[in-house]
């Protein structure tokens, strides 16, 4: 029985957004022209942090590692989404959705461990500014962002193994726009007992600890700056501070209103409107914000235009 039923899923349909017929194609041109902005935003912090030397510190190794991340992340899910979309039959096969449940938990892994990198860094900066240069040095960081990749794909790879064990029955249709794994554990026929309590704890705890580590490092902030309140203490908080926390609010606050407080009339079209906004929202805008609100940022793509520009008229 279990070998027959493995035999007869060989792909499965995604439903994909709740979008009526006749704005279809207004949708799949707001979707790649956003898709196209998350690419070419993401692409150039990664080239800029590459090229500008003022850039190669401890924050912008962790930003570049998270451009790389939300680059990837929304290359997961983004373009199946508009193939399926221009599609008669929006089918991806049975590898192909293992394969995109992977990558979708590694990327949103990653970024996830890169947050709280980056609020260690921030916490070092403004609590340790003296110490900074010894306490983040390169050899740490590129431990951290390491340790960040490694988990990652232990993570990922741990829920992919126990997915591919579960015996899928005649349903394939999958109410979302990729293959998310509570999605999936509901068309299973077999016993999902252990990848529900593998999901509780472990993937509890991957979100969980590393949120609160985030929390703790902005108590400890705010409280060295009530130590010696200035306005120039406060200012320099929020000019280091302020894109990472805009960051892991768009962040976490869709994933905990998801999956850590759901509600019992949580409809189908929520949830994925709700996911859309951390695959495809949040990693879009994480260029605006960083580039937006950072000095630095704007600083080295002037740099580097005037370059380009000096050497076009050369």
């Amino acid at each position: 029985m279990s070998g027959k039923n493995q035999t007869i899923i060989s792909e499965f349909i995604l439903l994909g957004l709740p979008i009526d017929p006749e704005q279809q194609n207004l949708f799949y041109a707001l979707f790649l022209a956003m898709y196209v902005t998350t690419i070419l935003g993401n692409l150039v912090i990664i080239v800029l942090t590459r090229l500008d030397s003022h850039l190669h510190t401890p924050m912008y190794l962790f930003l570049s590692n998270l451009s790389f991340s939300d680059l990837c992340f929304s290359s997961v899910t983004m373009p199946k989404l508009l193939q399926n979309m221009q599609s008669q039959v929006p089918s991806i096969p049975y590898a192909g959705c293992l394969a995109q449940m992977y990558f979708f938990l590694f990327f949103a892994d990653l970024e996830n461990f890169l947050l709280v990198g980056m609020a260690y860094d921030h916490y070092v900066a403004i609590c340790f500014p003296l110490h900074y240069t010894a306490i983040m040095n390169p050899q740490l960081c590129l431990s951290l962002v390491a340790l960040s990749w490694v988990m990652t794909t232990f993570h990922a790879m741990l829920h992919t193994l126990l997915m591919a064990r579960l015996c899928f029955c005649a349903n394939k249709v999958i109410p979302h726009f990729f293959c998310d794994m509570s999605a999936l554990l509901k068309l299973a026929c077999s016993d999902t007992r252990v990848n529900e309590l593998v999901v509780f704890i472990v993937g509890g705890l991957v979100v969980i600890i590393p949120f609160l580590l985030i929390i703790m490092s902005y108590v400890q902030i705010v409280s060295s700056i009530l130590k010696v309140p200035s306005a120039r203490g406060i200012h320099k908080a929020f000019s280091t501070c302020g894109s990472h926390l805009s960051v892991v609010s768009l962040f976490y606050g869709t994933i905990i209103g998801l999956y850590l407080c759901p509600s019992a009339n949580n409809s189908t079209i929520k949830e994925t409107i709700m996911a859309m906004m951390y695959t495809v929202v949040t990693p879009m805008l994480n260029p605006f914000i960083y580039s937006l609100r950072n000095r630095d940022m704007k600083g080295a793509l002037g740099r580097d235009f005037c370059k380009t520009k000096i050497l076009s008229f050369l």
